[in-house]
């Protein structure tokens, strides 16, 4: 077999009206496309923050070296996720097998994920609480700010129902040990903040330590936040720093699928439960790799961070199910799902 064509997409696929009225675009995002002789393709997706020219040129130069190779010679876990996840496509597809098979052993066939809204006022969040909830999801990661959080959560359970939990992440602006305290108090009468997620300064693992001790409320930190020039490596030995500090009871982890893996693997032998985000913000073909990688690890227990339904459009043909807060596990050979190519076209930008 030989790579005959490898294409690379950029798209723009605008926020649902909610989230675009205060944010208007997330992430840069390239899809590829990897035809072979065999008429087979792969299709993967990367997601980064400020894609440069140079970033760009150097991308395109890599697509074109791989064509006349042998997909099934090429490692793939050494390409980076864009080729990681077209070439294991690829393979499942010529092996006959689903791409969680290169993982391991399969765990669950649903997949949890999370509802998801940014930063806004409150009336507005809790009006995308009450969507969420209709559409059968149970918990609500939300861009929390530590001026309206209590008022934001009041109105979410009161829009959403007592049952429909909320994930608090600040992205540290909560900043200090003494503003998280007032605010864990605060929200704790309410019953429905399921964590809080990186809520301080995460140079200050005692702080995290001091703050569990004080409130019932779970801490997470997020281990391979995504960054300018792109993510920040999810590092095991992060993940057991912060367990020797006793600072967390949940981790939040993206990056590659090897460093989700090894992260989550330190984890488990804490019996930490983790929640996975490869993607975040993305499109459904990371969320569907991402969903192939969950299904192997048996403490990916907590939603996900993979929200392709908060675009206006999907660019699959199918095979990513949504279904009452889980993704279905699509079935193989290989991703399991199909590009809609008219979807694509539609918002190309590159």
């Amino acid at each position: 077999m030989k790579i005959t064509q490898v294409d690379l997409f950029q798209v723009d696929v605008p926020l649902i009206p909610a989230i675009a009225k205060y944010r208007e675009k997330i992430y840069d995002i390239t899809i590829c496309r990897i035809l072979t002789d065999e008429r087979l393709t792969g299709i993967g997706e990367s997601a980064v923050y400020h894609l440069s020219r140079e970033s760009r040129e150097q991308l395109s130069a890599k697509a074109e070296a791989y064509v006349g190779q042998d997909p099934l010679a090429i490692d793939p876990f050494a390409q980076g996720m864009l080729f990681e996840c077209a070439l294991l496509d690829i393979a499942g597809q010529a092996y006959g097998i689903p791409v969680w098979r290169f993982f391991g052993s399969k765990v669950r066939d649903r997949i949890p994920v999370s509802y998801w809204s940014s930063p806004m006022e409150p009336e507005d969040t809790a009006a995308e609480a009450e969507t969420g909830a209709r559409m059968g999801f149970t918990n609500h990661k939300l861009k929390a700010r530590s001026w309206n959080i209590v008022e934001t959560v009041r109105l979410m359970k009161e829009a959403a129902g007592p049952d429909y939990t909320v994930g608090v992440d600040p992205n540290t602006e909560f900043k200090h040990l003494h503003v998280a305290a007032r605010l864990a108090e605060e929200l704790g009468p309410y019953g429905t903040v399921s964590n809080f997620e990186d809520p301080m300064l995460k140079n200050r693992l005692d702080w995290y330590r001091l703050l569990r001790e004080k409130t019932h409320i779970p801490l997470a930190m997020h281990f391979g936040a995504p960054q300018a020039g792109g993510a920040r490596p999810c590092l095991a030995s992060d993940v057991l720093e912060a367990l020797k500090a006793e600072c967390i009871d949940y981790a939040t982890l993206g990056g590659t699928s090897q460093e989700v893996i090894k992260a989550a693997a330190v984890a488990e032998a804490a019996d930490v439960p983790v929640w996975i985000q490869m993607g975040g913000v993305c499109l459904g073909v990371l969320a569907a790799y991402s969903s192939h990688v969950q299904a192997t690890i048996p403490n990916a227990t907590l939603p996900c961070d993979e929200l392709p339904f908060v675009r206006v459009a999907d660019v699959l043909g199918g095979g990513l199910v949504l279904d009452k807060g889980h993704f279905v596990l699509p079935e193989g050979p290989g991703l399991g799902v199909t590009l809609d190519m008219d979807v694509i076209e539609q918002y190309r930008v590159g």
